[in-house]
């Protein structure tokens, strides 16, 4: 069974589940990657962006957004909206459902782990520092970046002389790497709405011991930020016609 709706649910379920199964490896206790430190948690969610966009080719979604803000981007540069909430829909139900996924993973771990900070940052993103402007700021340029430089990836120009078929999914899971080593370090770099919104949700549902709140004053950053971020690169790409 192959549908554009189920590779998006089945490829951003893989996404998360692998992005907050390493952010879960690091930040638990008893894990055996405990502490292993922010290069292993960005070459972790870029090699999860890979495995989910490949995924998600597979199912039948050959353009594999995986998040709603290139969604959006995509809508605001081909002028048809009509599509929003169709993809919208399967990235978040997979969103969570990667995140469930990855609680029962670690089942035994999150009692082991005392500190409820440590807990959310597994499933949602927080500031470094809070300073509503910039936090916002930070996430509307991660995603444009990840935007513009994915659709330069597969443009008229770089298809010219490379990359050879099949390479595009490496090189945005390069670009998620880099963004996440460049960029990421300010808020966490969701640069994804239902990535953070999908798991904390998730964090807010289950019966997680000692979890804490889900900070849903910050909620909001990711959601707008990245949105902005994505109508931001809708607008360059459409005028720049990459």
């Amino acid at each position: 069974m192959h549908s554009v709706w189920l590779g998006e649910f089945a490829g951003t379920l893989v996404l998360v589940l692998l992005g907050t199964g390493v952010n879960a490896g690091v930040l638990l206790r008893k894990s055996y990657a405990a502490d292993a430190g922010w290069m292993v948690i960005a070459t972790g969610w870029a090699l999860a962006v890979l495995c989910g966009v490949l995924v998600s080719q597979a199912f039948g979604s050959s353009a594999a957004h995986l998040n709603p803000a290139i969604t959006f981007a995509a809508a605001i540069n081909s002028g048809d909206f009509s599509q929003l909430l169709y993809f919208w829909s399967a990235q978040m139900l997979g969103a969570m459902a990667g995140a469930i996924l990855m609680v029962l993973h670690y089942g035994p771990h999150w009692a082991q782990t005392p500190d409820p900070s440590a807990k959310l940052g597994v499933f949602c993103t927080n500031a470094a520092v809070h300073s509503p402007f910039f936090n916002m700021f930070s996430e509307m340029m991660g995603t444009a970046v990840l935007i513009v430089v994915a659709a330069a990836i597969g443009s008229h120009g770089v298809s010219a002389t490379g990359p050879a078929p099949g390479l595009a999914p490496w090189l945005v899971g390069s670009l998620v790497w880099g963004i996440g080593l460049s960029l990421g370090g300010t808020t966490g770099y969701a640069i994804n709405p239902a990535r953070d919104l999908g798991p904390r949700i998730v964090h807010a549902l289950l019966p997680i011991p000692g979890k804490g709140g889900s900070n849903w004053r910050y909620a909001a950053t990711p959601i707008i930020g990245d949105l902005a971020g994505g109508a931001l690169a809708g607008l360059i790409l459409h005028y720049a016609h990459i």
